[in-house]
Protein backbone atom coordinates (compact mmCIF):
# COMPACT_ATOMS: atom_id res chain seq x y z
CA UNK A 1 0.00 0.00 0.00
CA UNK A 2 2.73 2.22 0.58
CA UNK A 3 4.31 2.12 -2.59
CA UNK A 4 1.27 2.70 -4.22
CA UNK A 5 0.67 5.73 -2.63
CA UNK A 6 4.08 6.88 -2.77
CA UNK A 7 3.79 6.68 -6.73
CA UNK A 8 0.28 8.45 -6.48
CA UNK A 9 2.55 11.20 -4.20
CA UNK A 10 5.10 11.26 -6.45
CA UNK A 11 3.26 11.97 -9.39
CA UNK A 12 1.62 14.57 -7.95
CA UNK A 13 4.21 16.30 -6.58
CA UNK A 14 6.91 15.72 -8.57
CA UNK A 15 10.15 17.69 -7.39
CA UNK A 16 8.56 19.49 -4.37
CA UNK A 17 8.51 16.13 -2.81
CA UNK A 18 12.27 16.37 -1.57
CA UNK A 19 11.40 12.85 0.12
CA UNK A 20 8.20 10.55 0.93
CA UNK A 21 9.13 8.34 3.50
CA UNK A 22 6.97 5.35 4.86
CA UNK A 23 7.12 6.17 8.99
CA UNK A 24 4.56 5.33 12.04
CA UNK A 25 4.36 1.78 13.39
CA UNK A 26 3.27 0.32 9.79
CA UNK A 27 7.01 0.98 9.00
CA UNK A 28 8.43 -1.20 11.20
CA UNK A 29 8.17 -4.95 10.37
CA UNK A 30 6.46 -7.09 13.23
CA UNK A 31 5.30 -4.27 15.21
CA UNK A 32 1.74 -4.04 16.17
CA UNK A 33 -0.28 -1.48 14.73
CA UNK A 34 -3.52 0.02 12.67
CA UNK A 35 -4.17 -0.61 9.41
CA UNK A 36 -3.35 3.12 8.24
CA UNK A 37 -0.04 3.71 6.56
CA UNK A 38 1.73 6.90 7.42
CA UNK A 39 3.41 8.51 4.80
CA UNK A 40 6.06 11.57 5.20
CA UNK A 41 6.66 14.34 2.65
CA UNK A 42 9.54 16.36 3.53
CA UNK A 43 9.42 19.71 1.01
CA UNK A 44 11.77 23.07 0.96
CA UNK A 45 9.39 25.16 2.41
CA UNK A 46 6.67 24.11 4.42
CA UNK A 47 4.62 27.41 4.35
CA UNK A 48 4.68 27.60 0.54
CA UNK A 49 1.10 25.28 0.82
CA UNK A 50 -0.08 26.33 -3.30
CA UNK A 51 2.91 24.39 -4.49
CA UNK A 52 1.78 21.17 -2.19
CA UNK A 53 -1.42 21.73 -0.62
CA UNK A 54 -3.79 21.54 -3.99
CA UNK A 55 -1.72 18.55 -5.80
CA UNK A 56 -1.86 16.36 -2.68
CA UNK A 57 -5.90 16.75 -2.47
CA UNK A 58 -6.16 16.20 -5.98
CA UNK A 59 -4.39 13.00 -5.37
CA UNK A 60 -7.26 12.03 -2.60
CA UNK A 61 -6.04 13.18 0.29
CA UNK A 62 -7.13 16.67 2.34
CA UNK A 63 -5.29 18.99 4.36
CA UNK A 64 -7.10 18.24 7.98
CA UNK A 65 -4.35 20.32 10.27
CA UNK A 66 -1.63 22.44 10.34
CA UNK A 67 1.11 23.55 12.92
CA UNK A 68 4.20 25.12 12.90
CA UNK A 69 6.04 21.75 11.98
CA UNK A 70 3.99 19.98 9.73
CA UNK A 71 0.49 19.84 7.78
CA UNK A 72 -1.59 16.14 7.97
CA UNK A 73 -3.39 15.11 5.26
CA UNK A 74 -6.06 12.11 4.89
CA UNK A 75 -8.70 10.53 3.19
CA UNK A 76 -11.71 12.39 2.07
CA UNK A 77 -14.76 12.18 4.11
CA UNK A 78 -16.57 8.97 2.35
CA UNK A 79 -13.29 7.56 1.28
CA UNK A 80 -11.94 4.13 2.79
CA UNK A 81 -8.65 5.80 5.56
CA UNK A 82 -5.89 4.14 4.08
CA UNK A 83 -3.05 6.63 4.96
CA UNK A 84 -2.36 9.80 6.76
CA UNK A 85 -0.13 12.02 5.22
CA UNK A 86 2.28 14.08 7.39
CA UNK A 87 3.94 17.22 5.47
CA UNK A 88 6.94 18.58 7.12
CA UNK A 89 10.77 20.64 6.11
CA UNK A 90 13.09 18.87 5.09
CA UNK A 91 16.02 18.86 7.49
CA UNK A 92 13.53 19.64 10.07
CA UNK A 93 13.59 18.00 13.80
CA UNK A 94 9.84 16.30 12.61
CA UNK A 95 11.38 15.05 10.09
CA UNK A 96 14.73 13.65 12.00
CA UNK A 97 12.82 12.72 14.48
CA UNK A 98 9.92 10.28 12.62
CA UNK A 99 12.87 8.70 10.53
CA UNK A 100 15.25 8.18 13.71
CA UNK A 101 12.36 6.44 15.68
CA UNK A 102 10.85 4.16 12.73
CA UNK A 103 14.77 3.34 12.17
CA UNK A 104 15.44 2.53 15.73
CA UNK A 105 12.50 0.63 16.40
CA UNK A 106 13.63 -1.57 12.84
CA UNK A 107 16.85 -2.62 14.74
CA UNK A 108 15.36 -2.98 18.16
CA UNK A 109 13.02 -5.57 18.90
CA UNK A 110 12.67 -5.42 22.17
CA UNK A 111 12.39 -1.45 22.19
CA UNK A 112 9.35 -2.74 19.66
CA UNK A 113 7.62 -5.03 22.26
CA UNK A 114 7.53 -2.30 24.57
CA UNK A 115 5.79 0.36 22.34
CA UNK A 116 3.15 -2.34 21.37
CA UNK A 117 2.70 -3.23 24.98
CA UNK A 118 1.89 0.26 25.68
CA UNK A 119 -0.11 0.46 22.17
CA UNK A 120 -2.50 -2.32 23.42
CA UNK A 121 -3.14 -0.70 26.80
CA UNK A 122 -3.85 2.84 25.12
CA UNK A 123 -6.30 0.95 22.81
CA UNK A 124 -8.03 -0.80 25.55
CA UNK A 125 -8.61 2.35 27.48
CA UNK A 126 -9.23 4.85 25.16
CA UNK A 127 -10.49 2.71 22.31
CA UNK A 128 -13.70 5.00 21.46
CA UNK A 129 -11.30 8.33 22.07
CA UNK A 130 -8.24 9.23 19.41
CA UNK A 131 -6.85 12.04 20.70
CA UNK A 132 -6.41 10.65 24.30
CA UNK A 133 -5.37 7.47 22.92
CA UNK A 134 -2.53 9.19 21.14
CA UNK A 135 -1.65 11.35 24.13
CA UNK A 136 -1.59 8.17 26.21
CA UNK A 137 1.25 7.14 24.27
CA UNK A 138 3.35 9.93 24.72
CA UNK A 139 5.45 8.78 27.43
CA UNK A 140 6.60 5.88 25.92
CA UNK A 141 7.06 7.58 22.36
CA UNK A 142 9.51 10.46 24.54
CA UNK A 143 11.55 7.19 26.28
CA UNK A 144 11.98 5.73 23.20
CA UNK A 145 12.68 8.73 21.34
CA UNK A 146 15.95 9.69 23.92
CA UNK A 147 16.95 5.78 23.31
CA UNK A 148 16.99 6.55 19.56
CA UNK A 149 18.66 9.88 20.07
CA UNK A 150 21.48 7.54 22.35
CA UNK A 151 21.73 4.92 19.54
CA UNK A 152 21.86 7.62 16.73
CA UNK A 153 24.85 9.12 18.07
CA UNK A 154 26.63 5.50 18.11
CA UNK A 155 25.75 4.47 14.25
Amino acid sequence: MFATWRERISAALGSVALRIDHVGSTAVPTLAAKPIIDIQVSVSDLADEPRYVPQLEAAGVQLRSRDGLHRYFRPFLGHHRQVHVHVCAAGSPWEYEHLMLRDYLRAHPGAQDAYARAKRAAARTWHDDRWAYTEAKTEIILDLLRAAERWAGTI
